[in-house]
């Protein structure tokens, strides 16, 4: 170490050889100084006549670090740059006993090791050391916790804080663990593969009844469609829903793309637009059966609805033949006040009209929710008159294929409630 010392002193006086252009560069790869002090240095002693490539093939199996000699020479040594900081800090302390100041040091440093020589901070640092008494060039012991906290213990404490209460942040599961905050992360999303996510919205927690309700109904039906595959293709299904002269953005539909250096778009809160109108319709797996708009200021209560039903009634005798013929059509609605009133219920009993059972708080089990309304387009109109013509425009383009993969997810759906034990589903 001493030789290194020295090599690394006798540079700051060596600096005017640099720029020769006898000067000979080396790269090697040996860690240990002693060991090029011992195998190489000696042999360049005892044989000056040995060649520069006998001598670069030498030091490179010899010093990891970059050695310059002038040809010819006895292995003079005009630069040394070494990367491992352990060897700066022994300079340091070199400089420190020889009653350098930390300023004078970093300027030694900085002239030997070019980019790599340490901070000035870090100088500073060290100087403060040595002048405690503390002449070790080993990093102190770290306080705290260990560095590495992904066991099995602190594996099992975070999910069994998880199993409590699955809504614990990161730094609330650093607190009840004493884990830090970064193995909390990994051992969340790499150990017990987790990730964490919104809330879905949903119509309501759901009771223990209604569960059941929704998986009663599911469970009818798919036996029904056991027994007769076609007995979806018989329902007419329909709803009421308000039709916007404006819908609001939602945070997906206003994104837009921008450039590093654009400014982050914004956009003011907004409600719905109070031109709107209630639209009210019926298909089935064909297309369209019924729809009108609700007059302005009108309720859809009972009264209202039954004559709904029985303007229904007609289109499907007009545009239905065949079911109507063979009276073998179902209708089916939600739970809505004016949909199960008493007068309503007697209406159908009369016409001898079945209904097809759905569950309470269930718009992911309703076509209508699921797929019709959804695709009212979200545009600004002025008038009531604008919003309906666009909608009935919305309804016309709709295709038969359309209506018939509807249908066909409205199955799929019900697989889904099912497999779900009647709670609400991923992906409605």
């Amino acid at each position: 170490m001493i030789k290194i010392l020295h090599i690394f002193y006798s540079i700051l006086f060596k600096a005017h050889t640099r720029g020769d252009p006898k000067e000979t560069r080396l790269v090697s790869m040996l860690p240990n100084a002693e060991e090029w002090e011992k195998d190489n240095v000696s042999a360049c002693s005892l044989d000056p006549q040995l060649s520069v490539a006998r001598r670069t093939s030498s030091c490179n199996n010899s010093i990891g670090r970059t050695v310059s000699f002038r040809e010819g020479s006895f292995c003079d040594p005009v630069e040394i740059v070494m990367c491992d900081l352990k060897e700066q800090r022994t300079c340091l302390k070199f400089c420190f006993l020889l009653g350098k100041t930390p300023t004078e040091s970093l300027e030694m440093l900085q002239e030997a090791f070019k980019e790599q020589a340490l901070s000035r901070a870090r100088v500073f640092e060290w100087f403060s050391r040595f002048k405690r008494g503390d002449l070790s060039i080993e990093d102190q012991p770290h306080s705290g916790r260990p560095s590495s906290s992904r066991n099995k213990e602190n594996i099992a404490k975070i999910r069994e804080k998880l199993n409590e209460d699955r809504r614990y942040t990161i730094d609330e599961l650093l607190e009840v663990t004493g884990v830090s905050w970064s193995s909390v992360q990994r051992i969340l999303t790499q150990d017990l593969g987790m990730r964490r996510v919104a809330a879905k919205f949903v119509p309501r927690l759901l009771t223990e009844d209604q569960r059941k309700s929704r998986l009663t109904v599911c469970q009818d039906l798919k036996r029904e469609l056991e027994n007769d595959p076609n007995f979806l293709s018989r329902v007419i299904t329909g709803d009421e829903s308000w039709c916007y002269g404006y819908d609001p953005e939602s945070k997906q539909a206003s994104s837009q793309w921008k450039t590093p250096r654009s400014p982050r778009p914004k956009k003011i809160r907004q409600v719905r637009s109070n031109v709107k109108t209630m639209l009210i319709c019926f298909f089935d797996i064909q297309g369209i059966v019924h729809r009108e708009f609700v007059p302005r200021g009108q309720p859809v209560n009972q009264e209202f609805y039954l004559g709904v039903l029985k303007r229904l009634r007609e289109r499907v005798r007009r545009t239905r033949p065949e079911l109507w013929r063979l009276g073998e059509w179902l209708i089916h609605h939600d739970n809505a006040p004016a949909h199960t009133a008493l007068r309503i219920r007697q209406f159908f009993t009369s016409q001898s009209m079945t209904l097809v059972p759905h569950p309470p708080y269930s718009p992911d089990l309703a076509p209508a929710d699921f797929f019709l309304f959804p695709r009212m387009k979200r545009r600004r109109f002025n008038t009531v008159e604008d919003v309906i013509t666009a909608s009935t425009r919305a309804l016309n383009s709709i295709q038969v294929e359309e209506f018939q993969r509807c249908f066909e997810e409205w199955k799929q759906r019900l697989d889904k409630c099912i497999s779900s034990n009647g709670e609400y589903f991923e992906g409605d």
